[in-house]
């Protein structure tokens, strides 16, 4: 028997093994291309047809409608509900989810932990947006909507008497910006856009962590939790009586007012939200 040819040169060597490499990753691509291809399929699906709490059809049913295996429509199905969008549970079909924006609500918090910049370009963003939802609630408000804003501000005033007695001041402190960040998701509601309210909705988690930031800025410029609540009514004194250029420009102030408070903290090297001692 003639032994093996030996290969020519180390290049006829790696040239092979890199040859038959690229050929196993060109073998994979299909696979990739398909689940996304049907994972395209089944958002517009979601989207155009089925309702928060509706359930997939089957594998089966899925695989033999876009002419691909039930392995690919695994993938694809696992791709949306990495992006929220679908429920996943042993034994049963994926069942769609009402959407909560907990992934850019998480990406929001990662960029203002991570980045002190972040802090500044989250005050931009809430200056475009909340100002165009207090404009709207101005105009739009129903009584249980301005009731609703009302509530959260007599919780700041509970939690800021709270603080002030020095009742669980930590607790309090946490109080004191839920209601916070329910008065803006109140407004935002009030405004009857359901895109804003989504969205105030998944910035909740980080604009509390901002808050802890802007009340030591806050402290450090001599103001109390008194003059931010002053500063809400004000806001609501204009929504309720529907002038919304006097609605945006209280907001507008407001804001103002807090991206001065966050560079007055950083600047005195204050540790952010992280940090609530």
């Amino acid at each position: 028997m003639q032994p093996a040819a030996e290969p020519d040169n180390i290049s006829d060597t790696f040239g092979g093994a890199l040859a038959k490499e690229g050929s196993e990753d060109r073998r994979d691509e299909p696979q990739v291309t398909a689940a996304s291809s049907v994972a395209d399929e089944l958002l517009a699906l979601i989207m155009g047809q089925l309702a928060p709490g509706a359930s997939l059809p089957s594998e089966a049913e899925l695989a033999e409608r876009y002419d691909v295996s039930r392995l690919t429509v695994r993938e694809a199905v696992k791709m949306l509900a990495g992006r929220g969008l679908l429920e996943l549970a042993r034994g049963r079909r994926a069942v769609v989810k009402e959407p909560d924006g907990s992934a850019f609500g998480d990406f929001l918090s990662s960029i203002i932990q991570y980045d002190p910049k972040g802090l500044y370009d989250l005050v931009e963003v809430r200056l475009a947006l909340e100002i165009q939802s207090v404009t709207l609630a101005a105009r739009r408000a129903s009584r249980a909507g301005l009731a609703a804003i009302e509530g959260t501000i007599e919780a700041m005033r509970r939690a800021a008497e709270e603080m002030k007695a020095g009742q669980d001041p930590a607790g309090a402190e946490t109080r004191f910006h839920n209601a916070d960040v329910g008065f803006h998701e109140a407004l935002a509601l009030a405004s009857g856009n359901r895109i804003l309210a989504y969205l105030f909705e998944a910035m909740a988690s980080p604009l509390q962590e901002s808050f802890y930031l802007t009340r030591r800025g806050h402290e450090l410029r001599g103001h109390t939790p008194e003059h931010t609540i002053a500063a809400h009514q004000t806001i609501l004194k204009f929504v309720r009586q529907g002038d919304s250029r006097g609605a945006a420009e209280a907001m507008r102030t407001h804001l103002e007012d807090a991206e001065r408070d966050i560079r007055t903290a950083l600047g005195s090297r204050t540790v952010g939200p992280g940090n609530r001692s």
